[in-house]
């Protein structure tokens, strides 16, 4: 006899929460469209630099750019144009999403995300644990996955090492990370190919969003 189920969620730290699903399939088909106009430009889908080494994950960024490590409006280190601006649509689902993850009416209410990166991953692409901790503000983040799966790696707030928690996270599913979670160390060690859902809008590939408050002003 076993205590747990073999397929049991894992163990995530108190401030993080996995929603699996919580997109519908015309969601993210909708989304995967926006994704195509945002990569379009003005500033074009990029691979970031960081210390000189050009990322494997490329990114587009909507009401503020990040750079490595600060945010501008203005893409500096591509070709100078300002990034598209925020849509309320995302503010709202922001909302929703926290809602959804047990957070308080006070809260959901201020919340106002007012920056988005948008990462698409190819079948090699990875992103090394590292912090978000460019913001000034320490409001939830919010992300959302689109096409194929990946293992997502959830780890502690002090270091890169353990203990770390391995989750599958697939198309559709809503992960929020904030409180006492929210410098949590995280990264992407894995996509799985040929793993996206038949009408996600996304035939090859991962599009993750995540949704921040920069606590920045112009």
């Amino acid at each position: 006899m076993t205590l747990f189920p073999l397929d049991a969620e894992p163990t995530i730290p108190e401030g993080a929460a996995h929603v699996p699903g919580w997109l519908t399939l015309d969601q993210q088909t909708w989304i995967v469209t926006q994704f195509n106009q945002w990569a379009a430009g003005p500033v074009p889908i990029r691979a970031a630099k960081v210390r000189g080494h050009e990322m494997s994950v490329r990114t587009v960024c909507l009401g503020w750019h990040w750079q490595p490590y600060k945010y501008t409006r203005a893409a500096t280190d591509v070709n100078g144009a300002r990034v598209l601006p925020f849509p309320d649509w995302l503010i709202r689902l922001g909302r929703r999403a926290l809602s959804a993850t047990g957070y308080a009416d006070a809260e959901v209410a201020a919340y106002t995300p007012d920056t988005a990166l948008v990462n698409y991953y190819d079948d090699a692409a990875r992103m090394g644990m590292h912090q978000d901790k460019d913001e000034r503000s320490l409001a939830p983040v919010v992300s959302l996955s689109i096409g194929d799966a990946c293992t997502f790696r959830f780890g502690n707030t002090e270091h890169r090492g353990k203990p770390y928690t391995d989750l599958r996270l697939q198309s559709g599913d809503l992960f929020v990370f904030g409180g006492a979670a929210r410098l949590a160390y995280h990264g992407v060690t894995r996509v799985h190919p040929h793993t996206a859902p038949d009408g996600c809008g996304l035939d090859a590939g991962r599009i993750n969003i995540t949704l921040r408050m920069t606590g920045l002003k112009d």
